[in-house]
């Protein structure tokens, strides 16, 4: 596999060559500077920084030609956000925060393959609908950040595309394109909305629903935009003052969203009430029953999944069957008939 770096100064183009030669073949070039020969690359490797608006908009350039190239990854110095959205929104497959080690970009660039039920026939709309996901969420993290308007409409589409793809090649296409190319907050985000999604389908909801449900999923948590990263990203259990911390992120979503006429009443309920509970102990605003949606209960289950089946710093991916054990042993807080028909959902979809 032809590995091309790019990085905007030579002495991080030596460095970056120096780590992947003599495992891969490489090219490079200066960002900014004269364009070389691209073709028959197989992964791209992004250093810059990403404070310079001129490298943002040389990025961008450069970028175009590129966005067949299967992995791009940016290696990010700056450990905030915005710049792991501005990576994201210009097109990376995965960004790795620095100081990056050699076995750790080697084993990114390692060829994971396909999943052997998994044809690239069936892949291609999933890939497309995940990156559409992935872009709309670091552009709404990064107005969040630099206090920007938030780009509803694009998450709504963003919402529909993944509906349509879910709908077309089922959830467990879904959650294998998530996990192989995306990572973090983005790759929950997308993990609920295609799980939600496929819930709803799964009882019949109708199409109002079913948008009310990608759109809430889309956006219920943007207020970790306000998290600080060495928090959000902590690869270990969290202590009490962080748990306090991460426990914000309801309403500062909320709070950012709540004066948007393209928002309604329920995702706003969404973003607000997703780690509510039936018995009262949930957060922020310690709901009971009959104060909780459908809508939210739905939301909660799908959130509470994904958080358990997805990949973390700090633990393996749950199987899917014990997280499914895990919902049902949350009687008094989930509503347990949603959570009965959940099953089909969890083990077989």
């Amino acid at each position: 596999m032809l590995v091309h770096v790019v990085a905007d100064s030579s002495t991080k183009l030596a460095g970056v060559r120096a780590m992947l030669e003599p495992k891969y073949p490489v090219t490079s070039e200066l960002l900014g500077g004269v364009c070389c020969q691209r073709s028959e690359i197989g992964a791209l490797v992004v250093k810059a920084d990403l404070r310079s608006v001129s490298n943002i908009a040389a990025l961008k350039k450069l970028m175009a030609p590129l966005a067949r190239v299967r992995k791009r990854v940016f290696l990010v110095d700056q450990a905030a956000h915005l710049f792991m959205s501005q990576a994201y929104a210009l097109g990376a497959t995965k960004v790795l925060l620095g100081p990056v080690s050699r076995a750790t970009l080697i084993a990114e660039l390692a060829d994971r393959g396909v999943a052997a039920n998994t044809s690239a026939d069936a892949a291609e709309p999933q890939a497309a609908a995940a990156l559409s996901g992935e872009t709309a969420l670091a552009s709404m993290f990064t107005a969040m950040a630099t206090e920007m308007p938030i780009d509803v409409h694009g998450a709504r589409s963003a919402g529909r595309r993944i509906a349509h793809a879910v709908a077309e090649c089922g959830l467990s296409q879904w959650l294998t394109t998530v996990r192989r190319h995306h990572e973090g907050t983005y790759q929950h985000c997308l993990l609920v909305t295609g799980i939600a999604v496929d819930f709803g389908l799964s009882i019949g909801l109708g199409q109002a629903d079913i948008e009310r449900l990608h759109s809430a999923a889309m956006f219920h948590d943007i207020g970790k935009a306000a998290i600080p990263l060495e928090i959000l990203d902590k690869p270990g259990q969290l202590d009490a003052a962080e748990r306090a911390i991460i426990e914000t992120h309801p309403v500062a979503g909320y709070d950012a969203l709540k004066h948007n006429k393209n928002i309604s009443a329920e995702i706003l309920d969404g973003i607000r009430h997703h780690h509510e509970y039936l018995d009262g102990s949930g957060y922020p605003d310690g709901l009971c029953a009959e104060s909780i949606s459908d809508v939210v209960r739905i939301l909660t289950i799908s959130d509470i999944f994904a958080a358990l089946i997805e990949n973390r710093r700090y633990r393996a991916p749950m199987p899917r069957e014990t997280a499914f054990d895990v919902l049902s042993e949350m009687r008094g807080k989930l509503e347990m008939p949603l959570v009965a028909a959940f099953r089909e959902v969890a083990l077989n979809r």
